[in-house]
C-alpha cells in the first residue's frame, strides 16, 4: 500500500495508530497530525479504510492475526505510544475455516494461549493485544485522548424529542444495557413498549438494529446505547454515526438514546441534519437524570 511522507515526520512526536473498520481512524489520524504528530499506521486487513494511506505518515495492512507483525513495524519506527481505533469483528472466529483464513503468527499463537484460553469476551480480547504489545514496551493510550470533542454532548440533539412512553422505554432499556455491557456482551439494547426486542452481541450494533426490524415490523421502536461500566476508553467506546441512523430508519426505529461523555458521536452535524429530516430523535442522557426522572 501507498504511503504518505512528511520531510520534517522525523522531528515529530510518533504515535501508532492500530485501525479497525468506520471512520473512527481517520477521524483520529486527522486529529493527530493536526496536532503535530507523526501518525504510522497499521490497518486491519479487509476493515481499514484506505484513506488512511492519504492521510497517516506511514501505512500499512496486516491480517488480523498478525500481531507479531504490527508489533515489528511500530518498534522499527521507534513508536513507543500507540492507539487503538475502529470495530474489528469477532464473527471470524467462529469460521469453520478460521485457522487457515487467519494463519496466526507465533506472537498472535503466544497471546492466545496466555491470555485468551479462559473466555472469547472483547476486553479479554483486547487487553490481550494491550499486554502484547506491552512486552516490547508499546503502550496503548485512548484515542479519545487526541480528539475528546468527538464525545457526545448532554442534552437534545434534535428537534423531535423522545414521547412520554419513550423515555419509559430509554429507562427501561439503560437498565438492560448496562446490566449487557457488565457481562461484556454488547452496549445496545433495543426496546418497545417495555420489551426488549434485541440485544447486540457479537454482530454488532447495526445488525442488532436490523434484526429488531424483523420481529417488531411495526416499528417505533427505540435503541438505546451505553458505555460498559468502568469502561476502557483505551478501545470499544460506544460509536454513532450515520450509518446508524441509516439502518435505525430502515429498520423502523424512532429513538436514539446514548451516554453523554462516554459515546463517540462521528460527523456530528451531518448525523444531527440526517436526523431530523427522518424524523428520529437523539437524546445523550446521564444515568442519574433517568433515576430523576423515574422518581419524579
Amino acid at each position: 500500500m501507498p504511503s504518505h511522507t512528511d520531510s520534517g515526520s522525523h522531528r515529530k512526536p510518533r504515535i501508532g495508530l492500530l485501525a479497525g473498520w468506520g471512520r473512527f481512524p481517520v477521524v483520529f489520524a486527522e486529529a493527530a497530525r493536526a496536532q503535530g504528530y507523526s501518525v504510522h499506521c497499521v490497518g486491519i486487513l479487509g476493515l481499514a479504510s484506505d484513506e488512511l494511506a492519504d492521510i497517516c505518515d506511514e501505512y500499512r495492512v496486516s491480517p488480523l492475526a498478525r500481531v507479531g507483525r504490527a508489533i515489528r513495524f511500530f518498534r522499527r519506527r521507534g513508536i513507543s505510544r500507540a492507539v487503538m481505533a475502529g470495530k474489528v469483528e469477532k464473527r471470524v472466529l467462529f469460521d469453520p475455516f478460521r485457522v487457515i483464513r487467519l494463519l496466526p503468527d507465533l506472537r498472535t499463537i503466544h497471546m492466545w494461549l496466555r491470555y485468551c484460553t479462559e473466555n472469547k469476551k472483547d476486553d479479554t480480547l483486547l487487553l490481550a493485544v494491550i499486554r502484547e504489545f506491552a512486552r516490547d514496551g508499546i503502550r496503548f493510550d485512548s484515542a479519545l485522548d487526541f480528539c475528546p470533542e468527538l464525545l457526545v454532548k448532554h442534552g437534545f440533539l434534535t428537534r423531535r424529542k423522545p414521547s412520554p412512553q419513550q423515555w419509559k422505554d430509554i429507562r427501561f432499556g439503560w437498565e438492560m444495557a448496562r446490566e449487557m455491557g457488565r457481562l461484556d456482551i454488547g452496549q445496545t439494547v433495543v426496546v418497545n413498549d417495555t420489551a426488549v426486542i434485541a440485544v447486540e452481541a457479537i454482530e454488532g450494533t447495526d445488525e442488532c438494529i436490523r434484526r429488531a426490524g424483523h420481529l417488531c415490523r411495526r416499528g417505533g421502536f427505540t435503541v438505546v446505547k451505553v458505555a460498559k461500566p468502568n469502561q476502557d476508553m483505551r478501545f470499544d467506546v460506544p460509536t454513532v454515526g450515520v450509518k446508524t441512523l441509516h439502518t435505525m430508519h430502515e429498520a423502523g426505529g424512532r429513538t436514539l438514546a446514548i451516554e453523554s461523555g462516554m459515546t463517540i458521536l462521528l460527523d456530528e452535524a451531518e448525523v444531527i441534519e440526517l436526523a431530523n429530516k427522518l424524523g428520529i430523535a437523539i437524546v445523550s442522557v446521564k444515568a442519574e437524570e433517568l433515576q430523576l426522572r423515574e422518581s419524579a
